[in-house]
């Protein structure tokens, strides 16, 4: 990309350094099977990213571990959640690394559009990169095998969560027993000897209060789910209910639907000290829930199964 000294060598990317004070905030985990990197603080800044599976769950102002993620799904268009996505884009045309997607509901993807055509104006060159429309269970393909699938939920308009669902297929029941050139023959012959499995890997609920979304098969049986939960104070539930966000009360009930998942929360506000929230949400839930919760702004990081420092 042209930024007026394209006949200049391009100068090596710095490694990212554990002094580096924008990184060191950042909470770096292990959930459910893969790493994660992330931050929350609600009204400030959100994001989740899964480099595994090379998705990130919203963008915040689009930190540098954001950039090399070709996927960046943004549940909603509130500013703490959506703020960076031009600078995503531009980045990685700055870099040399293919244009990235940004995913988003169909009513908010022109303005995302508009939002690049701003800034290739600002700019004076092409801020390139593609806005994917999308509406409730309209899946999209990361790669072979591995789809985001998104779905509605309880705040404003357009809110979408998001769940990473891996495609597999398992030999049917019928076929258990036969021999590999046994089954050779059958393929040949035309018969299907598998079908296909779908495993929900990870869910993101992005803001949401309580919702029919609990009721979607694929969020039942994620391994893991990241959930917001703004409010921990008594005081709140009112604050809570008006800006369509969950409370700390509402937990019970919701690792009720989702009974075999680990679940991590995000999204806390600074109104609640961390470690004041840790011992509300141990309160509410039930001691048997205990160890599949926690809270991604914990320190020292620490997730269900897992017992490690921040890195």
């Amino acid at each position: 990309m042209d930024r007026g000294v394209s006949n200049l060598p391009r100068e090596p990317i710095p490694p990212v350094q554990p002094s580096d004070q924008a990184t060191a905030r950042l909470m770096h985990k292990q959930f459910a099977g893969t790493r994660i990197v992330g931050y929350s603080l609600a009204g400030e800044e959100s994001f989740v990213a899964v480099p595994e599976y090379n998705v990130c769950f919203d963008v915040g102002r689009a930190p540098r571990e954001v950039i090399p993620i070709d996927f960046v799904c943004i549940s909603h268009g509130h500013m703490d959640h959506a703020a960076g996505v031009a600078y995503y884009l531009s980045q990685r045309g700055f870099m040399g690394i293919s244009p990235g997607n940004v995913v988003v509901h169909r009513k908010l993807a022109q303005a995302f559009q508009r939002l690049q055509g701003v800034w290739s104006d600002i700019e004076g060159h092409p801020c390139p990169g593609r806005v994917i429309g999308v509406e409730h269970l309209e899946d999209v393909s990361v790669r072979r095998g591995l789809v985001i699938r998104p779905f509605a939920v309880n705040h404003s308009e357009g809110a979408l969560g998001f769940t990473i669902i891996e495609s597999r297929h398992k030999l049917k029941p019928e076929f258990h027993g036969k021999t590999g050139p046994e089954l050779v023959a059958l393929k040949r012959g035309g018969i299907a000897i598998d079908e296909a499995l779908e495993v929900p890997l990870l869910t993101y609920s992005g803001d949401t209060a309580i919702g029919r979304f609990l009721e979607l098969d694929f969020v039942r049986k994620s391994r893991g789910v990241i959930l917001e939960c703004t409010f921990f104070d008594r005081d709140h539930r009112q604050r809570a209910q008006a800006g369509r966000h969950i409370h700390v009360d509402d937990l019970p009930r919701i690792l009720d639907a989702i009974p075999e998942a680990q679940v991590m929360l995000i999204h806390t506000s600074r109104r609640t000290d961390i470690r004041a929230a840790k011992r509300m949400m141990l309160r509410a839930v039930k001691p048997s829930d205990t160890d599949r919760i926690c809270l991604l702004m914990e320190r020292p990081a620490k997730c269900p199964g897992k017992t490690e420092t921040n890195l």
